[in-house]
């Protein structure tokens, strides 16, 4: 897919193991409604400096997505996770700051897992318009898909069509790369450009 400001969507989400279960449907959701998704996980490279492919990421996407569902602690002594919140502010700080008008246009997304959450744990968020997806893939999908809604006025199909469209894709590509011999541990440790690419794929054969 070109890789352009107008089109790019920067997702701010944890990485880990759990979240991925959300994370496949939501790049899915992304490229089907005619955006590139833009993730640190995009690429590995030992050698760049995490802080400067973030916001080079930003700088490069019109549209942000950031989930916070787990900011919050769950086990005794387990950390909070900070780097969502952090994002948000070098997003936000980009859109009000930047020197180029352009950023002005900047759209944000923020996810949540619990209603309200966010005004707990981040209160200068308190006036922004957040999204709760449950821990619910389904929801997710349909969350995200609104926030382009809002973009493409005509042809966008509802989030239930995509959701089970989501669903075939993954189905196809799961009996795949099984008789390719993969591994189910290979399957979900993917690099996220390969799994995009697969994502990418399929949508173009479908009808």
């Amino acid at each position: 897919m070109e890789n352009r400001f107008e089109k790019n969507v920067f997702i701010n989400c944890p990485f880990d193991d759990e979240y991925f279960n959300l994370l496949r449907p939501l790049l899915c959701t992304i490229l089907y409604c005619g955006y590139n998704p833009r993730i640190a996980l995009e690429r590995i490279d030992s050698g760049e400096v995490r802080l400067e492919k973030i916001k080079q990421l930003i700088v490069d996407s019109l549209i942000s997505i950031h989930d916070l569902s787990k900011i919050r602690s769950v086990d005794k002594d387990e950390y909070y996770r900070l780097n969502m919140p952090f994002e948000i502010g070098l997003d936000l700080g980009c859109k009000l700051y930047h020197s180029d008008p352009k950023f002005r246009n900047k759209r944000t997304l923020i996810l949540v897992k619990e209603p309200y959450s966010h005004q707990i744990a981040v209160s200068d968020l308190s006036g922004f318009d957040v999204a709760c997806h449950q821990g619910k893939e389904d929801v997710l999908v349909r969350e995200v898909r609104n926030v382009f809604s809002g973009l493409i006025t005509l042809g966008l199909n509802s989030g239930t069509t995509i959701w089970d469209d989501y669903n075939r894709f993954y189905a196809d590509f799961y009996l795949k790369r099984k008789s390719q011999g993969f591994k189910d541990i290979d399957i979900n440790k993917m690099p996220i450009s390969e799994f995009l690419s697969f994502i990418e794929l399929w949508l173009i054969n479908q009808p």
